[in-house]
């Protein structure tokens, strides 16, 4: 089982950045994959960036490419999420996620999710 932590939402206006971070324990050594997911009010989960643990890819869901870069440090078991030039339709909750799987695929996140997540961060764009 991994246990993560989000931190650094907050309130911004439309155009500024923001950074958030996510610290996993437990275990770490079975780590695939690690990400981030969003719920905008009302609406359903939605996958916006995963990072393999083993070569570092990424990938982006297209809401977010070009505007959010994620980053992984397996040294220290953390991921974060730059957000730049945030919308007021970026609004939600997000929450880190992590994937224990292996061979889980981008594809797979986008409709079923990781294995694990945070309890959340909220991240309120005002325009």
């Amino acid at each position: 089982q991994v246990q993560l932590v989000e931190s650094g939402g907050g309130l911004v206006q439309a155009g500024d950045s923001l950074t958030l971070f996510c610290a996993a324990s437990g275990r770490t050594d079975s780590l695939y994959a690690m990400g981030w997911f969003r719920r905008a009010p009302g609406k359903d989960r939605e996958f916006l960036t995963g990072i393999f643990w083993s070569d570092g890819n990424t990938y982006y869901a297209d809401s977010v490419t070009g505007r959010f870069i994620v980053t992984g440090d397996r040294a220290q078991n953390t991921v974060s999420l730059q957000m730049n030039g945030l919308k007021p339709e970026d609004t939600g909750v997000y929450y880190c996620a992590a994937d224990t799987s292996p061979g889980a695929s981008v594809s797979w996140w986008g409709a079923y999710g990781m294995d694990s997540y945070g309890n959340g961060t909220l991240v309120t764009v005002s325009s």
